[in-house]
């Protein structure tokens, strides 16, 4: 990840040259949305450095969804690695970091046609069934602990249970925000990923009560 200051750069120089950004977000506040631009996230695919990072990363909004495209190396084959995802639920709260995702239109090219890894062969053959991701990742041998669920085109993912974030002061801070401020649902449009947002979700009285305990 880049620093603060090369973040807070970027951020000011896009924000010299999109002066509308601004007024966007003010008009965001106001119905409780946040917006973050498709460059800001393509700037920062761009920063990531060392072998195993994705090359060449493509992000485009296909509405109400995201397409990302990336060159990856996949069980030592080269692939160019795409697919559009769709957030369909979202429950975020001290207990929870809850996503409900569609991934459609999965495509895996294998850049080196000499490869003849088992991963190669597969994807020559046409024997994978792309268009149904989750049934593919429900055969892993090691599933990730965030992935609670995975059917069709369909992936459940709850980020808390990452490691990091299960203890310590990532866990303190989300106790804190989340009885003040939540996400409903993440959308985009042709420029950004918005976030809806609540505040209290749980009433005001649950709130400062949940903010007592974890302080």
């Amino acid at each position: 990840m880049p620093d603060k200051k090369e973040i807070l750069a970027a951020a000011g120089g896009y924000l010299k040259q999109h002066p509308d950004e601004i007024v966007r977000a003010l008009r965001n506040a106001a119905g409780l949305r946040v917006g973050l631009p498709l460059e800001a996230l393509r700037w920062l695919a761009g920063q990531a450095k060392g072998k195993r990072a994705p090359k060449d990363v493509q992000i485009e909004a296909v509405p109400p969804g995201i397409r990302i495209s990336a060159t990856v190396n996949a069980m030592g084959t080269p692939v160019r690695a795409g697919a559009a995802i769709f957030v369909e639920a979202v429950r975020i709260n001290a207990e929870e970091l809850r996503f409900e995702i569609r991934v459609r239109d999965v495509s895996l090219k294998v850049l080196d046609e000499s490869s003849e890894s088992p991963l190669a062969g597969l994807l020559k053959s046409g024997a994978l069934d792309l268009s149904k991701p989750g049934d593919l990742v429900g055969f892993m041998p090691k599933r990730p602990a965030i992935l609670i669920e995975a059917k069709g085109d369909r992936l459940v993912l709850d980020l808390k249970k990452l490691p990091k974030l299960q203890n310590g002061k990532a866990d303190r801070l989300l106790r804190l925000i989340t009885p003040l401020v939540t996400v409903l649902d993440i959308t985009t449009d042709p420029g950004h990923v918005d976030f809806a947002l609540a505040a209290f979700p749980d009433g005001l009285s649950q709130a400062v009560a949940a903010v007592r305990r974890a302080l």
